[in-house]
């Protein structure tokens, strides 16, 4: 507070301390104490627009006040500001009894306090903002209204949770909003505030303790809205409400009323009535037609069972929402002479048809009376609704459209999902000039009529699980403003000739679902006998501006064009489950193609150069596959899958992939050898994810529990995670209706986190793919500090590894599992370490090291189990032929000793 006197007290007429949130002001000069206060224009009249001079002192204290000390400030301080006209300390604390009279607005969101401590208000506050006050439980004296600001104009208290009644408002004569939002255990209303013939906005949304309103409201002449959405414990609205003749907005929605005041009729200026989950509320008043001004009506969810006639002689309503009035059966004819309605939506109701007078409605825009399970047909006035542009037919049990949709000639969008008993669309539907969206997912449609071909501004068009879809017509070429064509899990088993003329096409979605047979090679889409191979014709790579292409299980064959790098903006290319050989050259020119996903194509022999940009490349279960082109040049690749790739004997270029993240090569016995050497340091380094063959872990890793203990000083950085299973393909998987091989990887290890046996926090490690093989795999996880496993560990928690129990995969067996914790300065030097000692080098170059020695001692192994492994006879014969030969060299031996001892025995004779 020196600071403030040196600065000159009397000049500052706004204080901004706020160590949180900076709401109102904006600071417009470069440097000092002067900023320009950014009033509210409800507010601007109370300052006469004046340019006020503010000091914010949350730069200026001791940083210690925020972070170890509670600030208190004292009303003393503020004595001398005889000029303060705003007073912003949100969060903090405040002591004593006065403030400068001339104050107008006081925020104090987050104040404290339980009771307001002054004992006199300023005379001129106008604005009063105490909201997420959590402990405030009273504002001021019951019976003293000397304390009551008088020229008080907003009250907002919204939030503050522990306030259980509003006080003796009558003082306040120039009152025009009062906020009471979340105010959840205000119970009580006082009478008082009926009387506030100032007031214009009145909201108690979600007070959900409050019973009733005051009865009378008749001096709220001037209340223009009255929010009352989630009081749930809200029985009945004021029965005088019809002499809020100001009154623009009434939200009752979430509320326990039952039926309506009698004198609602009155309100001739309400605009907005909205009674949206009001479960009790069956019926309407017949007078609510006297509602003159009304434009929005809405009873989403409400437990209304009919509408009363009148409701034909709302002029004015613009929209009508009943959607989810289960009750509501029968829509009045009345309703066709709503001129204004722009908007009608009956959507989960049980109307069984909808007036033929609807066609009446000549400025209606959208129509929706989605799952309308009853609704069996269109009345054919819908011809005369030129002005829709979104017709939401979904999940209907319409059996056709009629022809006369053909003359909405604004119809932009129209929906009909679900629809199983649509089976044909009219020849009328071409005639739809301005139509963008034509959405048929999951219905039953046959055939699409020739005339779709004359939709010139079709952008998206949806027909995903139409499955007694079998043909497109020639004229689906014609589409020249389509975008997005989506037809998965179709019997579509060819695209017509002029398919390669929708020259606006961006995505294409034409996957089909594979069966999931018992044959280990089995993905088609449809029975063998009744599939033929489809080709990729030149014309298709016509579609130049195509981003994403899904043609999984198309049984693609043959050869793929050359020209398919016409395709140069594809960014997701998805041809798995095909039968094509190999794929073209060209595709290295795919420049911007970031996911090439090639699973299950099980004839594919070899991998071509792949386009630097690529981050996702998916391979697994290609059975056939020998080659891979060098790959050290795709420098922002993340993701490789290469399960089951059984016949793929190296992976050129792997070793400089220094972004990729998650490497996944189960099921890779040939090529296993060949890829540890290529597993340096800058490869494991990043990597987060790896599962390759392989039957142990490094020995410096810690056994399958670890007690953590935080080193002094040293944070912790991550964790690797190491097991060692296998799989046991003798055995029932476990999952009804699933095959090892459609599963999407390993999926029953975890990675927990104990507190005294209890279990904070688990999840399952990311083992992508499953080995067609019973052999072992080592499977390595890196959590980094970010992870939440990583960030709840503390210290004496546990950190262990375990399989799910109950497994899904009966025949998982895990062998051994390892933990190593990654501390700061572990893993983050990039220098060469060959000359260090093991103890001195990274976390990478040790796991470099662990795979290359892995390496030696398997081929040791494997020279052993060569020799282990030849024929009996030859081994046989290879031992006779020792054993003579070392019988022949005894022999020669003996025979000279023999020699010797004869010469000797002649020497002593003679």
């Amino acid at each position: 507070m020196k600071a403030l006197l040196i600065l000159g007290t009397r000049c500052i007429q706004g204080i901004v301390l706020d160590f949180e949130e900076d709401r109102f002001y904006r600071s417009k000069a470069e440097s000092g104490f002067s900023t320009n206060l950014q009033w509210r224009s409800s507010l601007r009249n109370v300052l006469g627009g004046i340019i006020e001079q503010c000091l914010c002192l949350k730069n200026y204290l001791h940083p210690q006040a925020e972070e170890n000390k509670e600030v208190i400030l004292h009303t003393k301080s503020f004595e001398p500001m005889v000029n303060l006209r705003q007073l912003q300390i949100n969060n903090r604390r405040l002591e004593g009894k006065f403030l400068p009279a001339e104050l107008k607005w006081l925020q104090w969101q987050g104040c404290p306090l339980k009771h307001m401590p002054l004992k006199s208000w300023p005379r001129e506050l106008a604005v009063l903002d105490l909201k997420n006050s959590k402990k405030i439980e009273t504002l001021w004296g019951w019976n003293d209204y000397k304390q009551v600001p008088r020229n008080l104009m907003v009250l907002n208290l919204s939030y503050c949770i522990e306030l259980t009644a509003i006080p003796d408002l009558s003082g306040c004569r120039r009152l025009e909003k009062i906020d009471l939002e979340n105010c959840i255990n205000l119970t009580n209303i006082h009478d008082s505030i009926g009387s506030l013939s100032t007031l214009r906005s009145l909201k108690l949304t979600r007070c959900s303790s409050l019973i009733n309103l005051p009865i009378d409201v008749s001096g709220l002449k001037q209340l223009e809205s009255l929010f009352l959405s989630g009081c749930t414990k809200l029985k009945s609205l004021p029965e005088n409400i019809g002499i809020l003749k100001s009154l623009k907005a009434l939200h009752a929605d979430g509320t326990a009323i039952t039926e309506l005041p009698r004198s609602i009729f009155r309100l001739t200026k309400l605009e907005r009535l909205v009674l949206e989950g009001c479960k009790h509320l069956r019926r309407l008043p017949s007078s609510i037609g006297h509602l003159c001004s009304l434009k929005e009506l809405s009873l989403y969810q409400s437990g209304l069972e009919e509408l009363p006639d009148s409701i034909g002689s709302l002029n004015n309503l613009e929209r009508l929402n009943l959607m989810w009035c289960e009750s509501l059966t029968v829509i009045p004819d009345s309703i066709g002479s709503l001129i204004s309605l722009t908007q009608l939506f009956f959507n989960s109701t049980k109307i069984k048809e909808l007036p033929s007078t609807i066609g009446s409605l000549y400025y209606l825009r959208e129509l929706s009376v989605g799952n309308c399970k009853f609704l069996s047909k269109l009345p054919n006035s819908i011809k005369t609704l030129a002005s829709v542009v979104e017709l939401q037919l979904d999940g209907t049990t319409i059996t056709d459209l009629p022809d006369e949709i053909g003359e909405m000639k604004l119809l932009r969008k129209l929906e009909m999902m679900n629809c199983k008993n649509l089976e044909y669309l009219p020849e009328s539907i071409g005639h739809l000039a301005f139509l963008t969206t034509l959405n048929m997912f999951n219905g039953n449609i046959r055939e699409l009529p020739e005339s779709i071909g004359w939709l010139e501004n079709l952008v998206t068009l949806r027909l995903n699980k139409c499955k007694m879809l079998s043909k497109l017509p020639a004229s689906i070429g014609n589409l020249k403003s389509l975008y997005h064509f989506f037809m998965e899990e179709t019997c579509v088993a060819s695209l017509p000739e002029s398919f390669g003329r929708l020259s606006s096409l961006r995505t294409l979605r034409i996957a089909k679902r594979p069966n999931l047979n018992t044959n280990e090679n089995s993905f088609l889409a449809e029975p063998e006998e009744n599939h033929n191979s489809f080709v990729l014709t030149p014309s298709f790579c016509n579609l130049t501006l195509l981003t994403e292409l899904d043609a999984r299980s198309w049984r693609i064959s043959g050869k793929i064009p050359d020209e398919f790098e016409k395709l140069s903006q594809l960014e997701t290319l998805k041809l798995g489950m095909n039968d094509f050989q190999k794929l073209p050259s060209s595709l290295k020119g795919l420049s911007i193609l970031k996911v090439l996903s090639l699973p299950n194509c099980t004839q594919l022999i070899s991998l071509p150069s792949l386009p630097s940009s690529l981050i996702e490349l998916n391979v697994e279960n290609c059975y056939a596959l020998e080659t891979i082109h060098d790959m050290s040049n795709l420098e922002s690749l993340k993701e490789l899958k290469l399960t089951n790739c059984v016949k793929v004997r190296d992976i050129p270029g792997l070793e400089g992939l220094k972004s990729l993240r998650r490497l996944y090569l189960s099921g890779c016995v040939a090529c296993s050898s060949q890829i540890r050497k290529r597993l340096s340091k800058v490869v494991l380094k990043n990597l987060q994810n790896l599962s390759m063959p392989g039957g142990k872990l490094p020995e410096w890793f810690s056994g399958q529990t670890v007690c953590f203990s935080k080193p002094k000083n040293l944070e912790l950085k991550g964790v690797i995670v190491g097991v060692v299973l296998s799989i046991n393909h003798n055995i029932n998987i476990g999952i009804p209706n699933m095959q090892r091989e459609h599963m999407p990887g390993v999926l029953d290890v975890q990675a927990n986190v104990l507190k005294q046996g209890k279990t904070l926090f688990s999840t399952v490690l990311n083992i992508c793919g499953v080995p067609r093989t019973d052999e072992e795999h080592i499977h390595l996880c890196r959590f980094h500090d970010y992870h939440q496993l990583i960030a709840i560990l503390k210290d004496g928690d546990t950190f262990c590894v375990s399989k799910r129990n109950p497994p899904f995969d009966k025949g998982l067996e895990l062998k051994q599992c390892g933990v190593h914790l990654i501390f700061e300065g572990d893993d983050d030097y990039d220098g060469g370490e060959e000359s260090l000692d093991k103890d001195l080098q990274s976390v990478s170059e040790k796991l470099a090291n662990f795979f290359k020695t892995y390496e030696d001692e398997s081929v040791r192994n494997q020279n052993e189990l060569e020799m282990m492994g030849q024929e009996p006879r030859s081994f046989l014969v290879t031992l006779r032929s020792n054993f003579i030969f070392l019988f022949l060299i005894g022999l020669f031996f003996s025979l000279c000793y023999i020699y010797v001892l004869v010469l000797l025995r002649r020497d002593r004779y003679i």
